[in-house]
């Protein structure tokens, strides 16, 4: 866990950011006196869940000695939910409640399941259960319909973007609008990862303007001009253009799984405006104002090359990049076939 992460983590119900739903009806729950014995936190890692079980937990009045964190990933087994059965029933050391936040709950096995659910269903009045998963699909029903359950949303680039350019004011650092907008996608909708690029990035300068070819240096992000080309070149229906980016993009040893999501991205934005699909304010909150001005007057240019079936195959070739021997094939391949 990076140190800025553990620096700025939310600590209250102020500091969370994105999730102000999820917020709302568990502060006005401890308001009302109505709070539920199991509790299921669901959405994509760094979204916050295990942070804001910690936050609830704490304005329920519960000391840190009455909280119990176990990792459900290293703690899978029957006999690891039998101990915890037989644990809960002791009363609760200084505080009304003892809280048990189960992270990554979706890897108990089957039996651990079973052997929880009881306790899960009818637990002492002193204990509440907060499971913390990122892969909802994986906990059973019978568990999902025993809980009161959330789903944190992933936080849209806008929000990252904000973000990163307060933590990099509160570490005394000037994040370039560009830069911020490359940040925020490379945090790819987690609180986390964006921490951790942060972080990654203030340990290699000791610039405190920090630019966006800084950031593209230092995590192997392409230059903006590349993504671009390729997008121009899909709509000009100029190979040479697009392969030539490709191909510069290798040699400056860029990271080939992010220019192609990069490529993916503005793909799917440029498509959105030229099906005036109206969503030009949210693609401008996803973007910066010189992407944006660059998409709207690409839209005008294109025509029937920019389709559906392009835009799934540099879905695939965003989920391929990097796989091969040649990490930019796929997206040469896609490229190829996307010109008529």
């Amino acid at each position: 866990m990076s140190v800025l992460y553990r620096k700025y983590r939310p600590r209250s119900w102020k500091d969370v950011t994105g999730q102000e739903a999820v917020v709302s009806v568990l502060s006005n729950e401890i308001n009302l006196g109505s709070v539920a014995h199991a509790y299921l936190f669901a959405g994509s890692r760094g979204t916050g869940k295990t942070s804001v079980a910690r936050i609830f937990a704490a304005e329920l009045g519960t000391s840190p000695n009455d909280i119990y964190e176990i990792d459900a990933a290293s703690n899978t087994s029957v006999e690891d939910i039998r101990s915890l059965n037989e644990a809960v029933h002791t009363l609760p050391f200084e505080s009304k409640y003892k809280v048990y936040i189960l992270d990554e709950a979706h890897m108990l096995s089957k039996s651990a399941w079973n052997a929880f659910l009881k306790t899960l269903e009818e637990p002492p009045a002193h204990v509440i259960f907060i499971l913390a998963t990122t892969e909802l699909e994986k906990v059973p029903e019978t568990v999902q319909s025993r809980c009161q359950a959330f789903v944190f949303k992933r936080p849209s680039q806008k929000i990252l973007r904000d973000f990163a350019i307060h933590i990099s004011k509160e570490e005394g650092r000037g994040l370039e609008p560009e830069a911020a907008e490359l940040v925020s996608l490379l945090g790819d909708g987690s609180f986390r990862d964006t921490h951790g690029i942060l972080e990654k990035v203030f340990s290699s300068t000791k610039e405190k303007n920090i630019s966006r070819e800084e950031v593209e240096r230092v995590t192997g992000a392409p230059r903006a001009g590349l993504v671009r080309d390729v997008l121009a070149s899909i709509v000009g229906q100029d190979i040479e253009k697009g392969m030539k980016a490709i191909a510069e993009a290798r040699r400056d040893n860029t990271d080939i799984k992010i220019f192609a999501r990069l490529i993916l991205e503005h793909l799917r934005y440029l498509f959105l405006i030229r099906l005036k699909a109206g969503l030009d304010d949210y693609i401008l909150e996803e973007t910066s104002e010189d992407d944006f001005k660059f998409l709207k007057d690409l839209a005008q240019k294109a025509d029937k090359h920019l389709t559906a079936e392009v835009l799934v195959k540099f879905i695939e070739a965003a989920d391929s990049a990097g796989r091969s021997s040649i990490p930019e094939l796929s997206l040469e391949i896609a490229l190829t076939e996307s010109i008529q």
